[in-house]
């Protein structure tokens, strides 16, 4: 089973490298390795390209930078760019960011998964921090979820979802999707990854209000999107968070925010999202 990642990057040169070794050194090798600068102004295309002369299946792409700063669209955009620019044949595609590292397993044990589960769509392990003198699960979303970071697809699940969407949402959306289709989706909480940049740090300013609008235009209910929101609100322990998402929740209307799902993979999203509430709850 031939497996390729796809590694957006701008302005990494603190963690490329370290990225990137953990990913040439893996028990199982990727076939390929394609690193997208999207316009970085320091040395990270550099430290890729000097690095790709030792690894015949690392290689490195560039493109402006990119004009969004949406949380989402801006990676979506770079990773689509490479996508274009995949010159190989593979079986599972991978969206990586580029401030990871993965045990040596990593990619072995993705791809045993895969082969293992003919229905398995997506598949990864779980990002963790550095905090309190320790390796700790970044606890931002349920246990169910596949965090954004570090995706892996079957290929024939990727074309059922018709490829990532370019906006913020997008790997709740991707994940929807698949279900929607018939595929299935599962973490490994064994398979840990350290995550050396907290997520969403170059968002904070705009997060808030983006992500209530996200919500409106997956089709969430009133009540489905108060609930998400006050549970984001809880993670970030930010009260100023839940108001300002929920106001741009309810100020969004369909003439001004074009919705990201379909109307019947609208009320796929809010059924499943009301089930495992009612799960969690009882």
């Amino acid at each position: 089973m031939d497996l390729v990642i796809i590694i957006p990057a701008y302005n990494e040169e603190k963690f490329i490298k370290n990225c990137l070794d953990s990913l040439l050194n893996q028990t199982h090798a990727a076939k390929k390795i394609l690193v997208v600068d999207d316009g970085s102004s320091d040395n990270t295309p550099n430290i890729v390209h000097n690095l790709s002369h030792s690894y015949e299946n690392l290689s490195l792409i560039s493109r402006q930078k990119s004009f969004s700063h949406e949380p989402g669209s801006k990676i979506v955009d770079a990773f689509n760019f490479g996508l274009k620019n995949l010159r190989v044949d593979y079986d599972v595609i991978c969206k990586f960011d580029a401030d990871l590292i993965f045990p040596e397993d990593y990619l072995k044990v993705l791809t045993e998964a895969f082969q293992e589960n003919s229905k398995l769509g997506m598949y990864g392990g779980f990002c963790t921090l550095w905090k309190d003198g320790a390796w700790q699960v970044e606890q931002l979303t349920n246990a169910d979820h596949l965090r954004g970071a570090l995706k892996a697809y079957r290929l024939e699940c990727f074309e059922d979802i018709k490829g990532l969407t370019p906006a913020m949402g997008w790997d709740t959306i991707d994940e929807m999707k698949a279900r929607f289709q018939g595929w299935e989706v599962h973490t490994n909480p064994d398979l840990q990854v350290r995550h050396l940049k907290p997520t969403g740090q170059q968002y904070k300013k705009n997060l808030p209000g983006v992500f209530g609008a996200s919500l409106f235009r997956m089709r969430y209910s009133w009540s489905l999107a108060l609930l998400t929101c006050l549970k984001m609100a809880k993670n970030k322990s930010s009260l100023s968070f839940f108001l300002e998402s929920m106001t741009s929740f309810m100020r969004s209307n369909p003439k001004k925010n074009t919705f990201l799902v379909t109307e019947q993979e609208g009320a796929f999203i809010r059924t499943y999202r009301w089930s495992k509430l009612k799960e969690r709850l009882f």
